[in-house]
């Protein structure tokens, strides 16, 4: 009944947190969150609360170094500053913080973004194009550090078990527990990621399509190539192949993504980045 207590009391603590101020992170510069008690401490400590009513694993490890900058580093990809609500900033703050389910996520739909683009006004219609090529290369650019993040904390998982089992006969059966609630809040996070990535493939993919009919341009074929690029990155999250050498990505890991198009387009055409 005191466990009832305490995690009622906490969900409504999250509760009025949300009522009574933003519920999307901020933002700093260049996109990056910025500090917040109540998103990096009050949130956080109600949705372990309600996660734990949920019957979740919860870790209370405290998080290393490769954790946290795999956390910052894929947070762009959950939301989008250039395009308000597309990825539905405040759920995935209540989802980052656990105070709803792990899975919300997985009922956006593609549309969001090309109805963004759409609405947008802007002086050319071809700068809808370059718009969507600058948003993808954003995304290119930053893609190699964000493996190499995950790809840490993989291997700091590893270490983990691999230390529990040498020294387990001498620890608390709780460290054990820890060890593998941490494991899940991890490979959650980088489930999310992976999802994140292919809705975003996704939605530039659908406002491709459209864009091809209502305004039909060259500069599209740019747009294509760049998304032949980023299929590659997706290619590779879908197989949780984020340690690799670090030139997977240049072929897809040996898979050939083909072209909307069937022919070679203007070769002057550049992508702005």
């Amino acid at each position: 009944m005191d466990r009832l207590f305490r995690l009622t009391t906490a969900l409504a603590l999250a509760a009025l947190l949300v009522a009574c101020s933003p519920v999307a992170r901020p933002v700093g510069d260049f996109g990056r969150a910025a500090p917040s008690w109540t998103h990096d401490a009050a949130m956080p400590a109600a949705g372990n609360a309600a996660s734990s009513l949920r019957g979740e694993p919860v870790s209370n490890f405290n998080k290393t170094d490769q954790e946290e900058e795999m956390h910052d580093r894929v947070w762009r990809f959950l939301v989008a500053a250039h395009a308000k609500d597309w990825v539905f900033d405040s759920s995935v703050e209540l989802q980052r913080t656990r105070i709803i389910p792990p899975n919300k996520d997985q009922h956006y739909t593609v549309e969001r973004y090309y109805a963004w683009l759409k609405r947008t006004e802007y002086q050319s219609s071809r700068t809808r194009y370059s718009a969507v090529g600058r948003h993808i290369a954003a995304d290119i650019d930053t893609l190699p550090t964000t493996f190499a993040a995950i790809c840490a904390v993989i291997e700091v998982d590893r270490q983990r078990a691999v230390a529990y089992s040498g020294l387990s006969n001498g620890l608390p059966p709780a460290m054990g527990d820890n060890m593998r609630a941490r494991k899940y809040e991890n490979d959650a996070f980088i489930a999310w990621f992976v999802r994140a990535l292919n809705y975003r493939n996704d939605s530039y993919d659908f406002a491709l399509d459209n864009l091809l009919v209502e305004t039909p341009h060259e500069q599209s074929l740019a747009v294509d190539e760049a998304l032949r690029r980023l299929s590659a990155f997706v290619a590779r999250a879908n197989r949780y192949d984020f340690c690799g050498n670090g030139t997977a990505h240049l072929t897809g890991g040996g898979v050939v993504i083909p072209s909307r198009y069937q022919r070679s387009g203007d070769q002057e055409v550049v992508l702005p980045k």
